[in-house]
């Protein structure tokens, strides 16, 4: 029976940079993870073991690093779009690039600030402490003619430790789990978002910066708001948030990992648990996934 080579692709992975902008004496980091994946005219490295179409993935990764300088990094987004059209465009051999961006983010350390004239804290503009939060990410594909930008960030934990049910749910042999009208919602948050922008006819790019800023908030803001009976209804309520509220994305994606808590039995102890001593399970968990888009927009952004 004879064999096909399928679908293919290469490159240079986790290719780890930190950007510092020296401008001023406040100075500003961009630290990013950057994984480049080059696919095209490839058969012959495979079948023959020609290298002629091979762009080497030590160029890639020597390009990430000579674009940090020469282009700089104003968001993760941009930078993606720039090196996936280099490759593409640069490279007769290549036909499509994805860009993965990984984005660090850092809190500037505060010192105490006992002058005269002021007692409280400020800023130390080249000291910063690597935030516990969220990782920003990013996906770009470009295909020598559109853009595809899918942006999101991962491990956002929230915690709403009232305003949330479960209960009305199928019951048979094997159902343990009591009925809740007052408890903990809590998840680790991992959500993406795809961009009407195609980059065609010069199409303008968004603010990346700032449409991050604004779709993250408004995810907040729905969990916060969101008197919740099942954690598939916070899904889609956040989702909906967003496409409501900022007209450059078309879909979110949201995987929602419920972290459970559990109330612990004190009675053995002579005391009364009202819904105060929990203990936080780290496995196993429910783990909610879906999809929010427009209507007429076919999905894109795949299951991770």
């Amino acid at each position: 029976m004879a064999h096909v080579l399928g679908q293919n692709q290469y490159g240079k992975a986790e290719n780890r940079i930190v950007r510092v902008y020296r401008d001023s004496t406040r100075h500003e980091i961009k630290d990013l993870n950057v994984s480049v994946a080059l696919s095209g005219d490839l058969d012959d490295v495979h079948l023959t073991g020609s290298n002629a179409n091979c762009l080497p993935t030590d160029t890639t990764k020597n390009t990430v690093f000579a674009f940090a300088k020469e282009y700089g990094i104003e968001s993760a987004e941009q930078f993606g779009i720039t090196l996936a059209k280099h490759f593409v465009d640069n490279n007769e051999p290549i036909h499509r690039a994805r860009i993965r961006i990984e984005e660090y983010t850092w809190d500037r350390i505060k010192t105490p600030d006992n002058s005269a004239r002021f007692i409280g804290s400020e800023e130390v503009g080249h000291s910063f402490v690597r935030n516990g939060g969220e990782t920003r990410t990013s996906e770009i594909v470009y295909d020598g003619e559109s853009v595809q930008v899918i942006s999101g960030l991962k491990d956002l934990v929230v915690m709403n430790s009232t305003n949330s049910e479960f209960w009305g749910y199928i019951k048979d042999k094997y159902t343990t789990l009591q009925e809740a009208y007052d408890r903990i919602l809590a998840t680790q948050v991992t959500a993406r978002w795809k961009y009407g922008f195609t980059g065609k006819d010069d199409e303008a790019q968004p603010n990346w910066n700032r449409s991050y800023t604004h779709v993250r908030r408004h995810l907040l803001e729905a969990f916060a708001e969101t008197y919740s009976y099942s954690l598939q209804q916070t899904l889609h309520s956040m989702g909906t948030r967003v496409l409501n509220n900022r007209s450059e994305v078309d879909e979110v994606r949201l995987e929602l990992p419920n972290k459970h808590h559990f109330l612990v039995d004190l009675e053995p102890f002579g005391l009364k648990n009202d819904n105060e001593v929990y203990y936080a399970a780290d496995r196993m968990y429910g783990l909610i996934e879906g999809t929010v888009h427009r209507e007429g927009v076919v999905p894109v952004i795949p299951v991770a």
